[in-house]
């Protein structure tokens, strides 16, 4: 049974920075595709960023410069950096279960595992 855990959440000041991570048991994250999401309230859930099982990265446009994915075989973690009020949402890691998939994706459809979420408030 697959289970991801995201940590590192928090609350932070605009300007801020955190990093999360997403630990992951019955399942490798070598050679996977993986990415995080994130849900505001009262809006849909939205890609993050993306990365794919040769390190190939995507992101969100009001990310990009900002934030940054990266993963070894145990975890996967979101650098986040110069934080603005409206990243404030939960955060959620995903995981495909497929091998070898080299296109990152931001679509909500492609991923088959997902956290529980944790919360990003960053206040002005």
């Amino acid at each position: 049974q697959v289970q991801l855990m995201e940590s590192g959440g928090g609350s932070v000041q605009a300007g801020g920075s955190l990093r999360l991570s997403c630990a992951a048991s019955g399942y490798s994250y070598m050679g996977r595709r993986v990415g995080w999401f994130r849900q505001a309230p009262g809006k849909e859930r939205e890609g993050v960023a993306g990365i794919a099982s040769d390190g190939t990265t995507t992101y969100a446009e009001p990310v990009k410069g900002r934030f940054t994915i990266s993963k070894d075989n145990a975890k996967l973690y979101l650098s986040m950096n110069s934080l603005k009020p409206e990243d404030t949402a939960v955060y959620y890691c995903a995981a495909d279960r497929s091998y070898g998939l080299t296109i990152p994706t931001l679509h909500y459809s492609s991923y088959d595992y997902w956290g529980q979420g944790t919360q990003v408030t960053v206040s002005s």
